[in-house]
């Protein structure tokens, strides 16, 4: 008998994952899509339906979702790093092309779901994960709940403001901690440093389209000055915004997820230096700060909806 497993999929605002995940949490197979290669909902879902049917044929059980805003009560998203606009049913489309069980959660719940049902936060009880990608999510667990809030939206982490009046951000205001600390933000400070600065950098010669957090991280273990000011100066600032997270929830630990968080200690270092320089006294040395070690996170956490529904 073949073993049974669920569609994870992670759709990012650069790029979409699709995996299959058996009841273990274990990622049997995974591709990846760009989202932006397919402006109608409809030509994404069948891309993705293909790709499932291909790499899991009839043992698929369920497909579960993560999207920027997704909201899991109504299945819905309505995402401003995404090609669709406004309100997409997006549960409901998915499932008239699987035929199967579909869940819908925000990204970074289903990033918080995976590590409390897989990951290194099973025995906690209060804890967040912060996701570093083209924008930046926030999951939260409250007395072993993940919480959403009075409408679903609870954790938006990535917009508090850390910044008046600072950078545009596309949800139209100004300043939002994402403009500063996700993967377009950490471009976004390396331009304006190489615009500003006169020094040599390695990241002078790259050209723009590939000047991505990677590249910097690269970079900065070279001992590149641009890269090593740009991940100081993301990591104080997200370092500030944590421990004003504490002050509010205090958990146990906080996980960084996705691309940026693999950066080196020229990142975590700052991170944590800030947030310890940031603390209220009643916090100091109760908080541990980590990188997730859950392999292929989000699909994990998006297919441990169907998992925890059977």
């Amino acid at each position: 008998m073949q073993e049974q497993v669920a569609v994870g999929i992670d759709i990012g605002g650069t790029n979409t994952t699709i995996g299959l995940i058996n009841a273990r949490g274990e990622c049997l197979a995974q591709e990846s899509i760009k989202t932006w290669d397919y402006p109608r909902v409809e030509e994404f879902i069948d891309r993705l339906h293909a790709i499932a049917r291909e790499i899991g044929g009839d043992s698929i059980v369920g497909v579960g979702i993560g999207a920027p805003t997704g909201n899991s009560e109504r299945g819905t998203i309505h995402a401003s790093n995404l090609p669709w606009k406004g309100v997409v049913p997006l549960a409901a489309l998915f499932r008239s092309r699987f035929c199967l069980p579909v869940f819908v959660m925000n990204d970074a719940k289903a990033a918080v779901l995976g590590e409390m049902t897989y990951g290194a936060a099973r025995e906690m009880r209060d804890f967040a994960v912060v996701t570093l990608g083209t924008g930046l999510g926030c999951g939260i667990v409250l007395n072993g709940e993940v919480a959403y809030g009075h409408d679903g939206f609870a954790g938006e982490l990535g917009h508090v403001i850390v910044a008046p009046g600072g950078r545009a951000c596309k949800c139209g205001r100004r300043g939002c901690l994402e403009t500063y600390v996700s993967a377009t933000g950490i471009k976004r400070t390396a331009l304006e440093l190489l615009a500003t600065e006169v020094e040599d950098s390695s990241l002078r010669d790259i050209p723009l389209a590939s000047l991505g957090s990677r590249v910097i991280d690269e970079a900065a273990a070279q001992g590149d000055p641009i890269a090593l000011e740009t991940f100081r100066r993301a990591g104080e600032t997200l370092g500030l915004a944590l421990a004003n997270l504490v002050a509010v929830i205090h958990p146990e630990a906080i996980f960084l997820q996705g691309g940026a968080a693999r950066a080196g200690a020229w990142f975590h270092d700052a991170v944590s230096r800030s947030l310890d320089e940031n603390l209220l006294f009643l916090y100091k040395g109760k908080v541990a700060v980590q990188r997730s070690a859950l392999p292929a996170g989000g699909i994990i956490g998006a297919s441990a909806q169907v998992w925890r529904a059977r």
